[in-house]
């Protein structure tokens, strides 16, 4: 792979020439690991392999590798960028990496079935908020004329998918397909860009998994199809795709390049959401339970890092992930959203300070609510075939979603005093469920606790009981 981070060639950090020794540091003896790491066991596994993919949400992974917080807790990293989601996944079940930065539906759709079978879950999430979708200039040409504008001739925001709505329906007068791209079945993405569409009156098609059909283009009026992130702007520079949905920063390189024009950002489709997890095997969890508490303590750490004092260390974090092992975009374009604002249409740039959050409202902390509403999509859209029942929901949260290992891991750095109490939900009456949340660009509530109820609301999809 050529240059890829590890421990061993780290600028900062001891860990390029600890290594050799780390049988006599981290042995059992009365040397023992850091002093970070006093409050919990001796890693069963210090040699860990990571992977991710060229993304900004990454940056925990980088963080905790660079600022020597991985070797805080005697584990020596190496990450490595893979060619796409699939392959990632498929690599962390064979046990080829020893986890990953995962899209939040992948240990959830892995644990139930749908795709590549195995039991997967997540201690830590990555990040909240981070994707945009973005369309050519020539669809954001015929979408103007139904985007009211501002004063001083700018769109208002949010933009809705009503403004695209003619665009799609003249093009299917015209017989020709409304192509966009997402970047993986089970991503955020995908979701995020079926419920903006849903929410302006286009279809964006259904799964049947029981009749072989994985096209997710039954019934739709915009056909999506998957494209790997770094290829999102060159695929719709081709004219193979109109438009796609992915995180940065491949949104604001098609603003960079001239090709295109984001229209929205995931945090204007739902305010706060939940995006990438950490990814590793049920059984690697049971096997080093000490390696998963304490890669998990790094990551909080490195999260911690990204946001504290109001974003101080982004321009940091930018240079750091515009090396080529790492995002490998110039950090320009990377900084164009890391540090506070966005860039839709050329030279419109405007404040977003929450485009990227990785600590701050809790963002690293497992929510059964999020897993639920991942799952209330996968059934919405026909990857969950049949109607299940709140509990199914509820149980198959529990069994990806794991903020017990979280807490064990946030007690610790709080004994360490790395953490303050305070950064962290109350854990002793935390139930893993966030309140209802209102803040959804059609206006509906989402309450984890009711995911039928909740389906019921939604009026394009399949609702609790229906079948394709």
């Amino acid at each position: 792979m050529g240059n890829r981070p590890t421990m061993k060639n780290k600028a900062k950090g001891l860990g390029r020439w600890l290594k050799p020794f780390k049988n006599v540091i981290l042995g059992t003896a009365a040397l023992c690991v850091s002093a970070h790491a006093m409050a919990v066991g001796a890693p069963e596994k210090e040699d860990l392999k990571f992977g991710f993919i060229k993304l900004t949400d990454m940056a925990p992974l980088a963080i905790a590798l660079e600022n020597g917080y991985f070797e805080d807790e005697g584990l020596f990293v190496e990450l490595e960028a893979q060619a796409n989601w699939k392959v990632l996944l498929d690599r962390v079940i064979t046990g080829e990496l020893d986890g990953a930065h995962m899209l939040a539906g992948q240990p959830l759709a892995a644990t139930i079935g749908f795709g590549t079978k195995a039991h997967i879950i997540t201690p830590f999430s990555m990040d909240l908020n981070g994707n945009g979708i973005t369309v050519s200039n020539d669809i954001w040409e015929q979408m103007k004329p139904h985007i009211p504008k501002q004063a001083d001739g700018k769109p208002v925001h949010p933009i809705k998918a009503d403004a695209l709505k003619p665009v799609v329906e003249k093009y299917k007068q015209e017989g020709k397909p409304f192509n966009l791209g997402m970047v993986f079945p089970v991503s955020t993405h995908n979701y995020e860009l079926r419920y903006w569409l849903a929410a302006g009156g286009i279809h964006p098609g259904f799964y049947a998994p029981h009749k072989g059909d994985t096209s997710g283009q039954l019934q739709a009026d915009a056909l999506l199809s998957v494209t790997p992130p770094p290829q999102m702007p060159s695929t719709m520079e081709a004219g193979t795709i109109y438009g796609y949905c992915v995180g940065e920063p491949w949104n604001q390189q098609a603003v960079f390049k001239g090709i295109g024009v984001p229209v929205i950002t995931d945090y204007e489709i739902w305010k706060n959401n939940p995006e990438k997890v950490f990814g590793i095997t049920a059984e690697f969890a049971e096997k080093y339970p000490n390696t998963t508490v304490r890669l998990t303590k790094a990551l909080i750490r490195a999260a911690k890092w990204l946001d504290e004092n109001d974003n101080a260390n982004r321009p940091e974090a930018v240079e750091i992930l515009a090396k080529p092992y790492y995002v490998g975009a110039d950090a320009e374009v990377i900084a164009n959203s890391m540090t506070g604002t966005f860039e839709y249409e050329k030279g419109d740039k405007r404040s977003v300070p929450d485009f990227n959050v990785f600590f701050r409202y809790n963002a690293t902390y497992p929510y059964y609510s999020d897993a639920i509403w991942y799952l209330t999509q996968m059934r919405r859209w026909g990857q969950i075939s049949d109607h299940k029942d709140d509990t199914w929901y509820f149980e198959t949260a529990k069994k990806v979603y794991r903020p017990d290992i979280y807490a064990v891991a946030a007690k610790a750095l709080i004994e360490d005093g790395e953490m303050k109490s305070s950064e962290f939900p109350a854990f002793a009456s935390e139930t893993g469920f966030k309140g209802p949340q209102p803040d959804f660009i059609d206006g509906i509530t989402y309450d984890g606790s009711k995911p039928n109820a909740y389906l019921e609301k939604l009026t394009i999809g399949l609702k609790a009981t229906d079948a394709l």
